[in-house]
């Protein structure tokens, strides 16, 4: 068995086999029946991969006419916890207006993973009322995996509105508690360009320690030209596994990218030819993930980077560039399929591509993905290459 087909088996948990065999994608959504309906969202929590994976795979394709009242139904009330959690996740995917109030009802449910998915959800659909109801949520959330959901929908609406309640908690939450929650802090503050924030996150950046990196990267994002100075006396002190989120953070800051740019390419094929950089090869793999999800300017050269030293590595680098990939995908979907399109080594590109999905926790983000990927199938046109590249990418991830 060839190594990209031995990986395949691996990422799909043992449902490759169903992919030989998989007809063509259907053209349009699917009527189905009530009970062929009812079956298959019973079957999302089913133990047997394939079983539940075809009943995901099923409710996808319904019409949104019959699928969206039978999720909104089993999210609500269905006996297994874990199925209305999968219902919840797959009722996102029919962008229905009623998928509101069940995001709304599923913030006070006991069941860790609805809260994830009604935060992830209001991050996306920012709504100002819910300011107050996730500023009270954040001061009682202790869970592990939704605490950074929360996080994320707050700063979303810190963004989105003049809300100096939600900007003053998240400077206060940047500073304080578990590096690990407070990265999740930094990181939103980034990604929502929160320049309220910059003062905070000079201070911070200065201390040497895990927040270091995450920190830079956030100050690169937030786009603020007196970050260069700081970020540059980085440069000349920080460890060398921490240059490629450095010289990352500058980029962003749009300063000599070209040059950041090959340096991280450089070093990421460098750690592939030599054993013991495994630190420096997940920071540059990293790092040019950021640069592809900031923006056109950098993100092809950064995918096709990744690309080119993963397709064809060893497990020791495939693992953190194909999650650098998937990463990618979900946040700049659009680039990454323009990027495959182009790849002389598509199946491999694919191959390394669902391996990093297998290894993401972000159900909601995959799910949007997942919709997009699926949408776009069904506007091309027949016979085109992006109908073809899309139904071998809907295989190779099996959605």
């Amino acid at each position: 068995m060839t190594r990209a087909a031995a990986a395949c088996v691996l990422v799909l948990g043992g449902g490759s086999a169903l992919l030989s065999g998989r007809s063509q994608e259907p053209k349009t959504p699917q009527a189905v029946s009530s009970a062929d309906l009812t079956a298959a969202i019973d079957k999302l929590g089913n133990l047997d991969y394939d079983v539940r994976t075809s009943a995901s795979r099923t409710i996808r394709r319904t019409q949104a006419s019959q699928a969206v009242p039978a999720l909104v139904a089993a999210a609500a009330g269905h006996a297994d916890g874990y199925v209305r959690y999968r219902a919840l996740v797959l009722l996102t995917g029919f962008n229905d207006s009623r998928a509101t109030a069940s995001m709304q009802s599923a913030m006070t449910s006991p069941n860790d993973r609805l809260r994830a998915v009604a935060y992830s959800f209001f991050e996306h659909h920012p709504d100002r009322e819910l300011g107050p109801r996730l500023l009270a949520a954040l001061d009682k959330e202790l869970g592990e995996f939704v605490r950074p959901s929360l996080v994320r929908a707050l700063a979303a609406l810190g963004s989105a509105t003049d809300d100096a309640r939600i900007r003053d908690t998240l400077i206060r939450e940047a500073g304080r508690g578990q590096d690990f929650f407070r990265s999740v802090v930094i990181e939103a503050l980034g990604d929502y360009k929160a320049q309220y924030a910059f003062d905070v996150l000079v201070g911070i950046v200065k201390i040497d320690g895990p927040l270091q990196n995450d920190t830079a990267i956030a100050l690169g994002k937030l786009g603020d030209k007196r970050a260069v100075d700081v970020l540059a006396a980085l440069q000349r002190t920080s460890p060398k596994a921490s240059q490629p989120y450095i010289a990352a953070a500058i980029c962003l800051l749009g300063v000599n990218c070209q040059a950041h740019g090959q340096f991280l390419a450089e070093t990421l094929k460098f750690a592939d030819r030599n054993p013991g950089y495994q630190s420096h090869l997940r920071a540059s793999a990293a790092a040019l993930a950021q640069l592809a999800v900031a923006g056109p300017s950098v993100e092809r050269a950064s995918v096709d980077a990744l690309f080119d030293v993963g397709a064809t590595a060893d497990e020791s680098t495939r693992a953190p560039v194909s999650l650098a990939l998937a990463t990618i995908a979900l946040r700049r979907t659009p680039a990454m399929l323009t990027a495959l399109q182009a790849r002389p080594d598509r199946d491999a590109a694919i191959t390394l591509l669902a391996e990093g999905f297998d290894g993401l926790t972000e159900d909601y983000e995959k799910e949007r993905f997942f919709t997009f990927v699926r949408r776009a199938y069904w506007e091309a046109a027949d016979g085109s290459p992006s109908r073809a590249l899309i139904q071998t990418l809907i295989g190779k991830l099996d959605f």
